[in-house]
């Protein structure tokens, strides 16, 4: 399988914003996609999700604050994050859940390589 590659990290202050990536091949045949994260110390959590047909679901701690969108002419999936804070600093990866739900972290693809997300207080 083709690896699912993230991009678009950085080092931003509170309240600022990032925009992240994930390059999937074939997106238009994955039905649902999400982005997870993994804070220093602390287990993958699931964060937002994304079906084929638009449909949304977000963890509490972002909801208001990240967007996740899906573009299946580029092949990309994005997370736009506004309002940043410092909790919301962590490894960032998207992947293919194998259950929406956002409580399971299993998934479909080996996971790549993520992207550093880091907010400064």
């Amino acid at each position: 399988q083709v690896p699912l590659v993230e991009s678009g990290g950085g080092l931003v202050q509170a309240g600022g914003s990032l925009r992240l990536s994930c390059a999937a091949s074939r997106l238009a045949s994955i039905n649902v996609m999400a982005w997870y994260r993994r804070a220093p110390g602390k287990q993958r959590e699931k964060v937002a999700i994304i079906t084929v047909g638009g449909s949304t679901t977000y963890v509490d701690s972002v909801k208001g604050r990240f967007t996740i969108s899906r573009d299946n002419a580029k092949n990309t999936v994005y997370l736009q994050m506004n309002n940043l804070k410092p909790e919301d600093t962590a490894v960032y990866y998207c992947n293919v859940p194998v259950d929406p739900d956002l409580s399971s972290t299993l998934v479909l693809r080996p996971w790549g390589q993520g992207t550093q997300v880091t907010v400064s207080s």
